[in-house]
């Protein structure tokens, strides 16, 4: 998933963004309220961290803006203003949630997990498609019953697959949501990646999971997806 994390304090950044990305985040960072404010606009994220206190434009006025022109990405603020009146005017201008600094890092990813989940309609952590679990809590994948071990981001890509399970997902849209802005990576890399999960994923178990459509996408069978006939 992508995140856009908005925050003017150089160590924090630097250890908010190394955390994410050791979780599998694919991570954008904007330092002041304009640059924010560009980035927010043009880009499709799936969270966004907001500090409070930016240089340029306050994280209060970009919240009003962006939900003034539509934007419903899902906003976590994140501030050293730690009041219930605080929290109380946070949420109203329309944040999904709230974090005071300091905080422990752990309690971050959650919630940033629950916003993720809470974007794709689902309440339950773990997402199930036949045999396969996929824990986005623990970021464990199983497939009867049989542990499978993925890199970041092959788990990133089999998480994105489930929440859209049933739908094609196109390579844009999985580059948009997977790669950050410094990802110089070539777009055949989707491709590289859907093969590295088949090896993982399907083979030895049947049915397959990871369909193509050719000239559209990839997608995660549906359960209206009928299984290969047997030959």
């Amino acid at each position: 998933m992508r995140v856009l994390l908005v925050e003017d304090t150089q160590p924090l950044v630097k250890a908010l963004r190394q955390g994410l990305e050791e979780e599998g985040f694919a991570v954008d960072v904007a330092t002041d309220g304009e640059e924010a404010d560009v980035k927010c606009r043009s880009t499709s994220y799936d969270v966004v961290i907001l500090d409070i206190m930016l240089p340029k434009i306050d994280g209060l006025t970009l919240l009003k803006r962006w939900r003034a022109a539509g934007i419903n990405t899902h906003i976590l603020m994140l501030t050293a203003k730690t009041t219930t009146g605080d929290k109380v005017t946070g949420l109203d201008a329309g944040a999904d949630d709230y974090l005071a600094k300091p905080f422990e890092m752990d309690e971050l990813f959650a919630r940033i997990r629950a916003l993720v989940r809470r974007g794709h309609q689902q309440k339950d952590p773990v997402l199930r498609c036949y045999d396969l679990e996929i824990d986005t809590a623990a970021r464990t994948v199983r497939r009867a019953g049989q542990v499978i071990h993925l890199t970041p981001r092959e788990y990133a890509l089999l998480e994105f697959l489930a929440f859209h399970r049933g739908k094609v997902v196109t390579r844009s849209m999985i580059w948009e949501h997977l790669y950050d802005e410094y990802d110089e990576n070539t777009s055949n890399v989707v491709d590289v990646y859907i093969r590295y999960l088949r090896n993982k994923i399907d083979k030895g178990f049947d049915p397959p999971l990871i369909l193509t459509r050719w000239g559209e996408g990839y997608m995660l069978r549906g359960e209206d997806d009928p299984p290969p006939a047997r030959k």
